[in-house]
């Protein structure tokens, strides 16, 4: 028997990626637009389909593809439940009791290993009748809910949850775990089953349906994190409108969550060193992980222009206590003593409450107020960086880099205090001083000031640094070598079968090669259509081609 020549059989992708990302509370668009676009785009010869979580207020969000995608599949995170009918008593007990399982392991220290199985057992009895969102909400989950919670020794954050907690905590919970009973389960078109492998960006509820595909099918998963979604939560809750033992269920969860992704990922890719070091301590193992930078296009971007003719120091950043303009206001005030000239132009937007005012208050108290120009949201950071002749950062925590490589790419010279990224990012391209120090911030922005021989070496010296790190091609390069690395690593199965609980163990090399060229069903026929017997299947040789060796 002859096998068809290349060129007959139907070309399929290389590698098919299942994209999971949140575009919803409480970070609109998280994952979402160019830095997705740009993976998908950059590498052209895979095939990529988008699994997005919204939230109501973003309908048809799968309209507004870019043409890199093959397809895209949504499903309401947050806002109204779906419709449904409530599971019967018999499946009813079922669902309570994986239910208690997966919240006596947020509320009782002694049992945190549960929380895998009981999350696993949920959306195995969600894909048979998808009656898992009637279920959370019913009044039978909510005093499951209210017992357990309530059990001595239970983590309630020193306090008692009240009957409006329950309430609240129930509502949060079914929607944070409304991911499970998503239609994306199968192995038919639009289901994770088919695809390769998937790829998070950002974490958080959106590794639900990786670690569900990943149990069911076997599908390995790539976590990506510019932002680590653990962290955010941590401190976003420190202003939820939620009592205390609802906050610390809510984080308790996310916690779990995170550390089972961690554990079942294939690879991790921090945006930063920084980043990865968090991932450590939540039980990442390191020999899983690599730093991947966040590739921008602004690489592509001109330096900045002719300096302006006031030596001028600019800050850009969100006006909020973790910031720290206020070190910058000092700081200026001892520039200005020596450089009566100096000028100190501050861009962003306030975050926290008449917190602008407050720091028009400083500069007035310091007696700088003339020389300080609080100038609101830049048109465009290009244009906020060639206003001035040295940006400034002056933040008590740095967590991204991106602003940070924004500034460098200007070609400005840079001043960061040294926290997070910034020594990652920096390096010696640029002056790092202690955090809360403005003494040694204002000697770093004199010593640049004086010098422009020294201003203009540092500032190439950082634009180079950025375009060597964030430059948009490494990035692709990365993941196309992660990609084939994890397919080459987990060969596909026949039926999708991934040794989860109820499937049998899969069987390594079970498909022959022109499987990879060929745009057949997964688990289905080879390409030639014959029969293979259980001895060939896992040698993936057919019984034609085993015949002409022997």
């Amino acid at each position: 028997m002859v096998p068809p020549s290349e060129s007959a059989l139907p070309r399929r992708s290389p590698v098919r990626v299942a994209l999971l990302t949140e575009g919803a509370r409480p970070h609109p668009r998280r994952g979402t637009g160019g830095w997705c676009d740009r993976l998908a785009e950059g590498l052209p010869e895979h095939g990529f389909e988008r699994y997005l979580l919204t939230g109501p207020e973003q309908p048809g969000t799968a309209e507004r593809l870019s043409p890199a995608w093959r397809g895209a599949y949504e499903l309401a995170l947050w806002g109204r439940r779906p419709g449904g009918r409530a599971p019967r008593a018999p499946r009813r007990r079922r669902y309570a009791g994986a239910y208690e399982q997966l919240v006596r392991a947020l509320v009782l220290p002694g049992e945190r290993a549960g929380f895998g199985p009981g999350l696993y057992r949920l959306a195995a009895l969600a894909r048979e009748d998808g009656t898992l969102p009637a279920f959370l909400a019913s009044a039978h989950a909510r005093r499951l809910l209210e017992r357990t919670w309530r059990l001595p020794g239970a983590d309630t954050s020193a306090g008692q949850p009240l009957v409006c907690d329950v309430l609240v905590a129930a509502d949060l919970l079914e929607q944070c775990l409304r991911p499970l009973s998503a239609p994306w389960y199968g192995t038919g078109p639009g289901g994770l089953g088919a695809v390769d492998l998937c790829h998070v960006v950002g974490g958080g509820p959106a590794a639900l349906p990786a670690l569900v595909a990943r149990h069911l099918h076997g599908v390995p998963f790539v976590v990506t994190e510019h932002g680590l979604h653990l962290r955010e939560q941590y401190l976003g809750y420190r202003e939820a409108p939620y009592r205390w033992p609802v906050r610390a269920l809510l984080l308790s969860f996310f916690r779990a969550l995170t550390e089972e992704t961690y554990r079942r990922a294939a690879i991790l890719t921090p945006g930063s060193a920084h980043d990865q070091q968090w991932q450590r301590r939540c039980g990442a193992d390191p020999a899983r992980t690599r730093v991947v930078y966040e590739g921008t296009p602004a690489v592509d971007r001109p330096a900045a222009g002719p300096e302006p003719a006031a030596p001028t120091l600019v800050w850009a950043g969100a006006l909020e206590p973790g910031r720290d303009p206020e070190l910058a206001l000092h700081a200026f005030a001892r520039v200005r003593a020596d450089l009566p000239g100096a000028r100190l132009v501050v861009y962003g937007e306030e975050a926290a409450p008449g917190y602008r005012a407050h720091c028009a208050a400083v500069a007035e108290r310091l007696g700088v107020a003339s020389a300080v120009e609080f100038a609101g949201r830049p048109r465009s950071l290009a244009g906020a960086w060639e206003s001035g002749t040295v940006a400034v950062f002056s933040g008590l925590s740095q967590r991204s880099p991106r602003l940070l490589a924004d500034a460098l790419l200007s070609g400005r010279a840079v001043v960061a205090t040294d926290v997070g990224v910034a020594r990652e990012v920096v390096g010696p391209t640029g002056l790092l001083v202690p955090a809360r120090d403005p003494r040694a911030l204002a000697g770093a922005c004199l010593a640049l000031l004086r010098d422009e021989e020294r201003r203009g070496r540092l500032g190439l010296a950082g634009r180079l640094r950025a375009q060597e790190r964030f430059a948009v091609e490494p990035v692709i390069g990365a993941f196309r070598e992660i990609y084939l690395e994890l397919v080459s690593q987990y060969p596909a199965f026949p039926g999708g079968g991934g040794g989860g609980e109820g499937v049998p163990a899969p069987c390594p090399f079970a498909r022959p090669a022109e499987y990879w060229l060929a745009d057949g069903p997964r688990g289905g026929t080879p390409p030639d259509g014959g029969a293979r017997d259980a001895d060939t299947a896992a040698e993936g040789v057919r019984p034609a081609e085993l015949a002409e060796a022997r």
